[in-house]
């Protein structure tokens, strides 16, 4: 993965109008990720400067998520898309059921799954029972291949082990019996499978207990499952792992346990990664932020409450390093945001990444446009990250009167103006001349600013109307 950008400043205006991204600026990553010790933010690989994550991610970008009329996803093309936009991280998305969802009464289709259809017998969905005993190569072999077809772009993925909704209907149960039941899908059930495992030890017609410690032998066949996925990419440099996407707020244990059993088998294998947890949530059985600051995870995606004040989405809190935050849309608002949520969250030190609805089967599988500027506003912000020092640079709230500032005092300073006009930084700890310029991140043109002295509060008016972003670096 490239480190330092050798994209010159025009081709932000390049991205605006969607000229793809050259694929020679991404180089060879040096090594896994692991926290980088001198800016605990953000990751580092072999070279040991910050590496700043961000992108896209979409549901059906591992396993088909099929309507009878959807077309195969096209991972070639998503990578050109992600690669357009200069992004260059993913949620690689895992399905543990084979049919059917909480939110329509339209059966919706996952493939290939994970555990080989032997039968004999039938499963609910009328395929064959499931051997959870064997595993299908096909599904590894597919993950292995699109982790490596993203390494080729420059891209990171963290490959998703679980899904917290393949096994219960978060809160929809008895809401409408039209509405489908993923836990009728999933191979733990005990009508699926030819084991005799039954996941739903409460006898609610979910599975809730699958995502706890409470069932021991379903916990050995999860953690054959993660050791064989680990066996599977281990060897790759662009590799991150995430337990599950929002499971329940009981799940917390059982996270921990899954953490610690990837820590404790990579460190066995060649190459050990980052393990990452995400927002537990369950209706009103939902987890804490503090559930994930306290795991032993590297990286974490919160949900939107903070303390002090902040709030991931409209004032996101300052890093401070205790876990790599890689804040998601998907644990904000499911899909929302907008532009200056990227440059707050870019300025607090985050990675913001966005859950894109792409090409889904709901949107008429059309982009809607609506999401380009966040799209585009992740790509801009990656090209700063890799231009300026990133390894050095903080949030500084107190240098800049709109709050909203990633500096290394004395050197450089990016700072963002929600509502455009003008801002004051205090450069006074520093009496050299700043070369200062000005991008438009709606339009994503730059503008030279010119040359201020330092040594005392300065103060910039934006050319131009609407959000602004100003970059200043000593000469």
């Amino acid at each position: 993965m490239s480190r330092k950008c050798v994209i010159p400043w025009g081709m932000l205006t390049m991205l605006t109008l969607g000229a793809a991204v050259s694929p020679g600026a991404a180089g060879p990553a040096t090594g896994p990720l692991r926290v980088c010790e001198a800016n605990r933010r953000y990751f580092t690989d072999g070279s040991g400067e910050a590496i700043y994550l961000t992108g896209s991610h979409t549901w059906a970008n591992r396993q088909e998520r099929a309507y009878p009329e959807t077309p195969a996803f096209d991972f070639d093309a998503y990578l050109d898309f992600m690669q357009r936009h200069h992004h260059n991280f993913m949620r690689l998305w895992a399905w543990e059921h084979t049919a059917w969802m909480q939110f329509t009464d339209r059966k919706i289709v996952y493939k290939p799954n994970r555990y080989a259809r032997t039968g004999p017998g039938k499963a609910l969905d009328g395929g064959p029972k499931f051997d959870l005993t064997k595993f299908n190569e096909e599904y590894f072999d597919r993950l292995r291949s699109r982790v490596i077809a993203a390494r080729d772009r420059g891209i990171y993925v963290a490959v998703m082990l679980f899904q917290g909704f393949s096994i219960e209907q978060k809160g929809t149960a008895g809401v409408d019996p039209k509405k489908g039941n993923p836990w009728d899908g999933h191979p733990f059930n005990r009508a699926n499978n030819i084991n005799g495992m039954d996941g739903d030890a409460n006898g609610n017609g979910e599975g809730e207990e699958t995502h706890t410690l409470a069932i021991p032998e379903i916990t050995r066949l999860q953690e054959a499952y993660v050791r064989k996925v680990v066996d599977t990419v281990n060897d790759l440099d662009n590799v991150l792992y995430e337990i599950s996407n929002e499971s329940h707020g009981g799940s917390t244990e059982w996270h921990y346990h899954m953490i610690d059993c990837i820590h404790t088998y990579e460190a066995t294998r060649p190459k050990q990664h980052p393990v990452g947890m995400t927002f537990t949530w369950g209706g009103k059985n939902s987890g804490t932020n503090a559930d994930l600051f306290n795991s032993p995870a590297e990286w974490i995606s919160p949900n939107p409450a903070a303390d002090d004040g902040y709030n991931y989405r409209k004032n996101p809190p300052p890093a401070n390093g205790s876990k790599v935050v890689i804040s998601d849309t998907d644990h904000l608002w499911g899909i929302g945001g907008n532009q200056a949520w990227v440059w707050k969250s870019f300025c607090r030190g985050l990675n913001p990444i966005f859950m894109d609805p792409y090409l889904d089967a709901r949107t008429g599988h059309e982009m809607d446009p609506q999401w380009d500027p966040i799209r585009k506003s992740m790509g801009y912000t990656r090209i700063f990250a890799e231009r300026m020092n990133l390894t050095a640079m903080t949030p500084h709230a107190e240098l800049a009167s709109t709050a909203y500032c990633l500096a290394n005092p004395g050197h450089e300073y990016l700072v963002y103006l929600p509502g455009g006009g003008d801002v004051t930084v205090d450069l006074s700890g520093e009496s050299r001349p700043f070369v200062f310029e000005w991008l438009n991140p709606t339009s994503g043109d730059t503008q030279p600013g010119g040359t201020v002295t330092g040594g005392a509060k300065r103060e910039f008016v934006a050319p131009f109307d609407g959000d602004a972003v100003l970059h200043m670096q000593a000469k």
